[in-house]
C-alpha cells in the first residue's frame, strides 16, 4: 500500500495511512494512520483491528495496535499498528501486553 492510502473503517469515520514500512525481517508492516472522527468519539481498538485487517488483507489475529493518540479538542486520531503475515510471528514479535490490549473482551 501506497502513502495516504484511504482505510474504510466504519460509518462517520475516515482513515488513512500516512506512513507505512515494510520490515522483511519480521515480515510485518508498521503502520501510522490517521482516523478523522468529526463529532464522534474516538474509534475503538477493535474497530480500527477490524478496518486494518480488512485493508490489508489478513485476519484480525494479524493485527496489533500499538498506540492511539487522541488530542484534547481534535477530531482526529493518530494509530500506530503492526500488520503481520501470520499471527504466529506477531506471538512472538509483539510484547505479552499488547497482545493482552488487543485481545476480544
Amino acid at each position: 500500500m501506497s502513502k495516504s492510502t484511504a482505510i474504510t473503517i466504519a460509518e462517520g469515520y475516515e482513515g488513512g495511512v500516512i506512513e507505512e514500512k515494510y520490515n522483511p525481517l519480521i515480515k510485518r508492516r508498521e503502520v501510522i494512520v490517521r482516523v478523522f472522527h468529526s463529532g464522534r468519539g474516538t474509534p475503538s481498538r477493535s474497530l480500527i483491528r477490524q478496518a486494518l485487517a480488512n485493508a490489508y488483507g489478513v485476519s484480525t489475529n494479524c493485527v496489533y495496535i500499538r498506540r492511539i493518540i487522541s488530542e484534547k479538542g481534535m477530531n482526529s486520531t493518530i494509530v500506530e499498528a503492526h500488520v503481520y503475515e501470520s499471527s504466529e510471528k506477531a506471538k512472538v514479535f509483539e510484547p505479552e501486553y499488547i497482545i493482552k490490549r488487543n485481545e476480544v473482551s
